[in-house]
Formats: C-alpha cells, structure tokens, sequence
C-alpha cells in the first residue's frame, strides 16, 4: 500500500512539474500575430499611455495566463476579452513569447508618458 501511494505521489509530482514547464510560443510568430496588442501596448510592449500595462519582460507565464482567462471570460475586461476571444493557445504562446522577450518591466516615471 505505502509503495502504490509513493508511485501515485511520484506521478503526480512528475505532472506538476510537466505542466509547470516553459511554453512553446515563437516570439517571432508573436511579432507577427501583436498587430493588435501595439495600439494600446506599443510595439515592443511599453504602452502608449499610462491606462494600458507594459508588456514588455512581463513573465511568459504570466501572460500566457492573463490572455487565457481574458478568452474564457475568467478576467473581465470587455476591450480583452474581444481580442483574445479569437485567439488560440499557439497564438497566446507566441504573443507572451515575444513581449516576454522584449526587454522592459519597469515602472515609468510620470514624465516618461
């Protein structure tokens, strides 16, 4: 019983550790798919106006959540939600790979907008 308990739990840890890995996205299929994202978010991720966030440097998998639970309606945001709802998880890969990419994840002082 003890054996058959440590094999589940090393199964289970094994999956944890397999769900947890890096994302596949292609940061340059990402350039190609942010057409959109740039209006609000820049090209490379520094917004255009204090209201929209940087992108730029944020964690892949923090994007890759956030752009997830905007197209299943987890995160509410009506603007959000209406761009990711025609994404697919490769394009969400690879928009969160390129803006993670991109070098930034500061905070702007007031006279940098």
């Amino acid at each position: 019983m003890i054996l058959r308990l440590t094999k589940i739990a090393g199964i289970s840890i094994s999956l944890i550790f397999i769900s947890l890995a890096s994302y596949a996205g292609d940061p340059a299929q990402g350039k190609e798919k942010s057409q959109t994202c740039v209006s609000c978010h820049g090209e490379t991720g520094i917004s255009v106006s204090p209201q929209y966030p940087h992108l730029a440097g944020q964690y892949e998998d923090y994007l890759v959540q956030a752009l997830v639970d905007y197209r299943d309606g987890d995160r509410d945001n009506a603007v959000m939600k209406g761009f990711a709802a025609a994404l697919s998880d490769d394009d969400i890969e690879d928009l969160a790979a390129y803006f993670a990419s991109q070098e930034g994840l500061f905070t702007p002082s007031e006279d940098q907008w």
